[in-house]
């Protein structure tokens, strides 16, 4: 079965689908991006952005906004370190569905185990298997390097503009030598770890992180203490 007619099978049987895939879930720093889409006809190439070129990525990017109905959302570091990332990501797929501006009939979500409001089904590896879902791979990830590359001049050092936030030995360098920013997830370990508890007090006196996301981080520096035992 191909991409196209594995949503053919559930559009016959549900109405309107999108499917909602997301970018960002395992990186030290930046958001989790979600999109979701919707595709009523087949556009060649499109498969699990992984698997594709930057190039390809971008090509296909454009002929999805053209062709189809696309809507994306957003959780931000201060989310994901106030919620955890399981959370902010059903979130941000939540804000997606939301900025769709259509109504779905039903869903399929790329993964497991990951409930929302709308109707649906998560598939492993549904960017391999749901055209829908695929295309919302490429968006996220293309809506999702472009915020990085925007943040590596405001944070340089990291290397976001070529690592994405992801754990790469040269980003654990970066963060070991210049300690985290903001934009970066501080209750992930590789970051926690590396934020003096002075730096934390401070940018909560100066309101660059909030009495939540706050809490959160100290609550995981006093496990990583204790474990340390």
């Amino acid at each position: 079965m191909n991409l196209f007619d594995f949503d053919e099978a559930y559009r016959a049987r549900y109405g309107k689908i999108a499917g909602l895939d997301e970018a960002g879930r395992g990186p030290l720093a930046g958001p989790v991006v979600a999109a979701a889409v919707i595709l009523e006809k087949p556009i060649e190439g499109v498969f699990d952005s992984k698997e594709l070129k930057p190039e390809e990525r971008e090509e296909l990017f454009l002929k999805i906004l053209e062709s189809g109905k696309v809507g994306v959302g957003i959780a931000t570091p201060e989310e994901i370190d106030s919620l955890n990332i399981l959370k902010a990501t059903a979130l941000a797929m939540e804000r997606a569905l939301k900025n769709l501006n259509e109504k779905v009939d039903f869903v399929i979500v790329d993964g497991r185990h990951l409930r929302l409001s709308k109707e649906g089904i998560c598939v492993v590896k549904g960017d391999r298997k749901s055209l829908s879902v695929a295309a919302a791979s490429i968006v996220a990830k293309v809506i999702r390097d472009r915020i990085m590359r925007s943040y590596s001049k405001v944070y340089p050092g990291y290397g976001f503009d070529h690592n994405y936030g992801y754990p790469t030995p040269e980003h654990r360098e970066a963060v070991r030598k210049l300690g985290p920013t903001p934009f970066h997830r501080l209750t992930f370990s590789g970051v926690v770890e590396n934020l003096p508890f002075e730096t934390l007090i401070d940018w909560l006196e100066r309101g660059v992180v909030d009495t939540r996301r706050y809490e959160s981080v100290l609550k995981k520096m006093r496990r990583l203490k204790y474990s340390r035992r």
